[in-house]
């Protein structure tokens, strides 16, 4: 018994990998020998091995068992004496791992390791339910990772993988994989009273983000929120794609549903996608050679075009090439707008 317990205080030590080798083993070991001991009971080596493996995970159906008393001395030895048991480490081993990885994920340890995803840095829990929302209803199949400082994930989403770490370090956006994601918003700080201080630090997670991009010679899109205006041209030297004025922008949307009443059901809904006509980003037709011609026929199949990025005076640039690389906006409804990709 000493010898015994010696073996298994080892074996219950080991680590996952090492004791799936050794029941894999066994159960190969078991399966070749009984076939050699009992060739009539067992003719086959499959039937060897389904009886190898119903014994070890306690099954025993009954269809097949030794039956010469050296095939049940075996048996007695080394399958249920070191098999069963080996079986049992693996099974814990299991168990272990898996709980030990939802606990790193909780935790926000786990690297993140796929493609086209949506990089969310510093948004609270209110922001981040609103904007997972439109993530996937635009796309069902979209995966969101948040990086903050928090200990722990700020929501449980199937969706939603979670980065712990300080996300002004090259290491924690690194482990966000930034360079496949589609883009990365940094959020201004809710807490902060202070826009100096908030917008100061937006700014150096927005340099880091852009720095990686220069070092590592790849594309990273990124859209910041920020609290003044007055910080906006310094967001711009820092090559942000996009700047968005968190309490500004709130306040010329009341401004402007102030003046033109009933206008803030028309932003709203090129806000969401949840209903009605919506904002789409669609690329330039190979038969298209001016504005013109490309906002006729996207009106005929059911769709306005607005804009070509920022530029909102398509109307009196209608006889102008537009350029392969345009990021030309329209508005219409999904099905339109499956239609003219399809087209």
């Amino acid at each position: 018994m000493g010898i015994l317990h010696r073996m298994l205080s080892k074996l219950i030590h080991i680590n996952l990998w090492h004791a799936s080798v050794i029941a894999i083993g066994l159960i190969i070991l078991s399966s070749f020998l009984m076939k050699k001991i009992e060739p009539d009971t067992f003719p086959r080596y499959s039937d060897a091995l389904w009886w190898t493996m119903t014994t070890l995970v306690t099954v025993g159906y009954g269809d097949l068992y030794p039956k010469t008393i050296f095939g049940q001395i075996f048996t007695m030895t080394l399958i249920y004496t070191f098999g069963i048991g080996a079986m049992g480490i693996l099974v814990g081993k299991l168990f272990q791992f898996f709980a030990q990885y939802k606990k790193k994920k909780e935790e926000g340890k786990l690297n993140f390791d796929g493609k086209n995803h949506y990089v969310l840095i510093g948004i609270s829990k209110d922001k981040l339910e609103s904007i997972l929302e439109e993530i996937l209803h635009s796309n069902k199949k979209s995966k969101v990772v948040v990086v903050d400082h928090s200990p722990h994930s700020p929501v449980e989403h199937d969706n939603v993988h979670f980065i712990s770490g300080n996300p002004a370090d090259e290491e924690t956006l690194l482990k966000a994989n930034i360079f496949e994601a589609h883009s990365v918003a940094i959020f201004s700080e809710d807490q902060n009273q202070f826009a100096a201080i908030a917008d100061g630090k937006t700014l150096l997670i927005a340099t880091r983000v852009e720095s990686l991009s220069k070092k590592y010679e790849k594309s990273i899109y990124t859209v910041v929120e920020i609290q003044k205006e007055s910080h906006i041209s310094l967001f711009e030297h820092a090559n942000v794609d996009e700047v968005i004025l968190s309490n500004a922008s709130v306040s010329r949307l009341m401004a402007q549903a102030s003046i033109h009443h009933g206008s803030s059901k028309l932003f709203k809904q090129l806000l969401s996608k949840a209903d009605g006509e919506n904002l789409y980003q669609i690329k330039k037709k190979p038969h298209w050679k001016n504005y013109k011609e490309a906002a006729l026929e996207l009106f005929e199949q059911g769709a306005t075009l607005i804009s070509d990025g920022g530029s909102l005076d398509l109307p009196r640039r209608s006889m102008e090439d537009i350029p392969e690389n345009a990021r030309m906006f329209i508005i219409c409804d999904e099905q339109t707008y499956n239609e003219i990709n399809n087209v």
